[in-house]
Protein backbone atom coordinates (compact mmCIF):
# COMPACT_ATOMS: atom_id res chain seq x y z
CA UNK A 1 0.00 0.00 0.00
CA UNK A 2 1.50 3.28 -1.16
CA UNK A 3 0.14 6.23 0.79
CA UNK A 4 1.72 9.36 -0.60
CA UNK A 5 0.26 12.79 -1.40
CA UNK A 6 -1.58 12.66 -4.71
CA UNK A 7 -4.15 14.44 -6.84
CA UNK A 8 -7.62 12.94 -7.32
CA UNK A 9 -9.53 14.68 -10.06
CA UNK A 10 -12.96 14.40 -11.59
CA UNK A 11 -15.03 16.64 -13.83
CA UNK A 12 -16.28 18.94 -11.04
CA UNK A 13 -13.67 18.62 -8.27
CA UNK A 14 -9.93 18.39 -7.82
CA UNK A 15 -8.55 17.04 -4.55
CA UNK A 16 -4.94 18.11 -4.19
CA UNK A 17 -2.40 17.63 -1.41
CA UNK A 18 -3.12 20.12 1.38
CA UNK A 19 -0.29 22.56 2.09
CA UNK A 20 0.24 25.95 3.66
CA UNK A 21 -0.14 27.42 0.15
CA UNK A 22 -3.90 26.85 0.61
CA UNK A 23 -4.11 28.78 3.90
CA UNK A 24 -5.34 32.15 2.61
CA UNK A 25 -7.92 30.63 0.26
CA UNK A 26 -9.23 28.29 2.97
CA UNK A 27 -9.56 31.23 5.38
CA UNK A 28 -11.54 33.15 2.79
CA UNK A 29 -13.79 30.15 2.07
CA UNK A 30 -14.47 29.08 5.62
CA UNK A 31 -14.05 31.56 8.42
CA UNK A 32 -17.14 33.41 9.70
CA UNK A 33 -19.47 30.83 8.07
CA UNK A 34 -20.22 28.69 11.12
CA UNK A 35 -18.80 25.65 9.29
CA UNK A 36 -16.92 24.23 12.25
CA UNK A 37 -19.52 24.24 15.03
CA UNK A 38 -19.49 20.42 15.11
CA UNK A 39 -15.68 20.07 14.97
CA UNK A 40 -14.03 19.00 18.24
CA UNK A 41 -11.52 21.86 18.07
CA UNK A 42 -11.67 25.61 17.48
CA UNK A 43 -11.49 26.94 13.91
CA UNK A 44 -12.35 30.61 14.26
CA UNK A 45 -9.23 32.53 13.21
CA UNK A 46 -6.51 32.38 10.55
CA UNK A 47 -4.15 31.12 13.28
CA UNK A 48 -6.56 28.30 14.12
CA UNK A 49 -6.65 27.29 10.46
CA UNK A 50 -2.87 27.48 10.20
CA UNK A 51 -2.60 25.16 13.22
CA UNK A 52 -5.13 22.79 11.61
CA UNK A 53 -3.02 22.56 8.43
CA UNK A 54 0.19 22.10 10.42
CA UNK A 55 -1.39 19.30 12.49
CA UNK A 56 -2.69 17.58 9.34
CA UNK A 57 0.78 17.71 7.77
CA UNK A 58 2.34 16.26 10.95
CA UNK A 59 -0.13 13.35 10.80
CA UNK A 60 0.70 12.90 7.13
CA UNK A 61 4.42 12.70 7.98
CA UNK A 62 3.57 9.96 10.53
CA UNK A 63 1.64 8.02 7.89
CA UNK A 64 -1.69 8.21 9.71
CA UNK A 65 -3.40 10.82 7.52
CA UNK A 66 -3.51 12.15 3.98
CA UNK A 67 -5.11 15.63 3.85
CA UNK A 68 -6.50 17.28 0.70
CA UNK A 69 -7.60 20.74 -0.34
CA UNK A 70 -10.85 20.69 -2.31
CA UNK A 71 -10.86 22.80 -5.47
CA UNK A 72 -13.82 23.60 -7.70
CA UNK A 73 -12.60 22.79 -11.21
CA UNK A 74 -14.96 25.24 -12.91
CA UNK A 75 -13.97 28.37 -10.98
CA UNK A 76 -10.56 27.18 -9.79
CA UNK A 77 -11.46 28.26 -6.24
CA UNK A 78 -10.26 26.36 -3.18
CA UNK A 79 -13.56 25.66 -1.40
CA UNK A 80 -12.83 23.21 1.41
CA UNK A 81 -10.83 20.29 2.68
CA UNK A 82 -11.11 16.56 3.36
CA UNK A 83 -8.74 13.86 4.58
CA UNK A 84 -7.95 10.22 4.91
CA UNK A 85 -7.56 9.77 8.69
CA UNK A 86 -6.86 6.98 11.20
CA UNK A 87 -5.07 4.95 8.52
CA UNK A 88 -4.56 1.38 9.73
CA UNK A 89 -2.50 -0.49 7.16
CA UNK A 90 -2.46 -3.80 9.05
CA UNK A 91 -6.25 -3.90 9.24
CA UNK A 92 -6.80 -2.28 5.82
CA UNK A 93 -9.09 0.44 7.04
CA UNK A 94 -9.15 4.23 7.12
CA UNK A 95 -11.52 7.07 7.84
CA UNK A 96 -12.67 9.82 5.51
CA UNK A 97 -13.17 12.87 7.66
CA UNK A 98 -12.35 16.47 8.59
CA UNK A 99 -14.51 17.22 5.56
CA UNK A 100 -16.00 20.64 4.96
CA UNK A 101 -17.10 22.78 2.03
CA UNK A 102 -17.86 26.49 1.86
CA UNK A 103 -21.63 27.07 1.95
CA UNK A 104 -21.94 27.89 -1.77
CA UNK A 105 -20.62 24.43 -2.70
CA UNK A 106 -22.56 22.33 -0.20
CA UNK A 107 -25.14 19.92 -1.67
CA UNK A 108 -23.47 20.16 -5.10
CA UNK A 109 -21.74 17.63 -7.33
CA UNK A 110 -18.41 18.55 -5.70
CA UNK A 111 -19.15 16.65 -2.50
CA UNK A 112 -20.58 13.59 -4.26
CA UNK A 113 -17.69 13.41 -6.70
CA UNK A 114 -15.11 13.96 -3.95
CA UNK A 115 -16.56 11.02 -1.99
CA UNK A 116 -16.58 8.88 -5.15
CA UNK A 117 -12.92 9.69 -5.84
CA UNK A 118 -11.84 9.10 -2.23
CA UNK A 119 -13.76 5.84 -1.87
CA UNK A 120 -12.61 4.48 -5.23
CA UNK A 121 -8.98 5.25 -4.45
CA UNK A 122 -9.19 3.79 -0.93
CA UNK A 123 -10.93 0.55 -1.94
CA UNK A 124 -9.77 -0.07 -5.49
CA UNK A 125 -6.17 1.16 -5.35
CA UNK A 126 -5.16 1.08 -1.69
CA UNK A 127 -6.99 -2.19 -1.06
CA UNK A 128 -8.95 -1.03 1.98
CA UNK A 129 -11.58 -3.42 3.36
CA UNK A 130 -13.36 -0.72 5.30
CA UNK A 131 -13.83 3.05 5.08
CA UNK A 132 -15.19 4.75 8.18
CA UNK A 133 -16.94 8.07 8.79
CA UNK A 134 -17.97 9.72 12.03
CA UNK A 135 -19.94 12.83 12.83
CA UNK A 136 -21.47 14.70 15.74
CA UNK A 137 -24.84 13.14 16.54
CA UNK A 138 -26.38 16.65 16.38
CA UNK A 139 -25.17 17.20 12.80
CA UNK A 140 -28.27 16.18 10.88
CA UNK A 141 -26.96 17.47 7.55
CA UNK A 142 -23.80 15.36 7.75
CA UNK A 143 -25.72 12.29 8.86
CA UNK A 144 -28.18 12.62 5.97
CA UNK A 145 -25.31 13.10 3.49
CA UNK A 146 -23.59 9.92 4.69
CA UNK A 147 -26.77 7.92 4.28
CA UNK A 148 -27.26 9.40 0.80
CA UNK A 149 -23.89 8.08 -0.36
CA UNK A 150 -24.79 4.62 0.95
CA UNK A 151 -22.83 4.50 4.21
CA UNK A 152 -24.27 2.22 6.90
CA UNK A 153 -24.83 3.63 10.37
CA UNK A 154 -23.14 1.33 12.89
CA UNK A 155 -23.64 2.93 16.26
CA UNK A 156 -23.22 5.88 18.56
CA UNK A 157 -20.18 6.42 20.77
CA UNK A 158 -21.65 8.27 23.75
CA UNK A 159 -19.69 11.13 25.34
CA UNK A 160 -17.01 10.44 22.74
CA UNK A 161 -15.37 13.87 22.53
CA UNK A 162 -15.15 17.02 24.62
CA UNK A 163 -16.07 19.99 22.45
CA UNK A 164 -14.35 23.38 22.80
CA UNK A 165 -17.32 24.67 24.83
CA UNK A 166 -17.16 21.67 27.19
CA UNK A 167 -20.14 19.83 25.63
CA UNK A 168 -19.74 16.03 25.64
CA UNK A 169 -20.27 15.05 22.01
CA UNK A 170 -21.85 11.77 20.97
CA UNK A 171 -20.29 10.56 17.69
CA UNK A 172 -22.23 8.51 15.14
CA UNK A 173 -20.13 5.99 13.20
CA UNK A 174 -20.77 4.89 9.62
CA UNK A 175 -18.91 2.62 7.23
CA UNK A 176 -18.66 1.44 3.66
CA UNK A 177 -17.14 -2.00 3.12
CA UNK A 178 -15.24 -3.17 0.05
CA UNK A 179 -17.91 -5.81 -0.59
CA UNK A 180 -20.58 -3.07 -0.74
CA UNK A 181 -18.56 -0.83 -3.01
CA UNK A 182 -19.53 -2.02 -6.54
CA UNK A 183 -23.23 -1.30 -5.92
CA UNK A 184 -22.57 1.97 -4.09
CA UNK A 185 -20.12 3.13 -6.76
CA UNK A 186 -22.76 2.61 -9.43
CA UNK A 187 -25.28 4.57 -7.35
CA UNK A 188 -22.86 7.48 -6.89
CA UNK A 189 -22.00 7.51 -10.59
CA UNK A 190 -25.70 7.59 -11.47
CA UNK A 191 -26.29 10.49 -9.05
CA UNK A 192 -23.45 12.43 -10.63
CA UNK A 193 -24.73 11.74 -14.15
CA UNK A 194 -28.21 12.91 -13.14
CA UNK A 195 -26.83 16.18 -11.73
CA UNK A 196 -24.62 16.93 -14.76
CA UNK A 197 -25.63 20.05 -16.73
Amino acid sequence: MKLEPLVLEGSAVRLEPLSMVHHAALCEASLDCGLFRFFPFRMETPDDLRGYIEAALRQQALGTALPFATRDRVSGAVVGSTSYLAIERAHRRLEIGATWLAPKWQRTALNTEAKLLLLAHAIERLGMNRVEFKTDARNGRSRAALLRIGASQEGIFRAHMVMPDGYLRDSVYYSILARDWPELKLRLEQRLAASAP
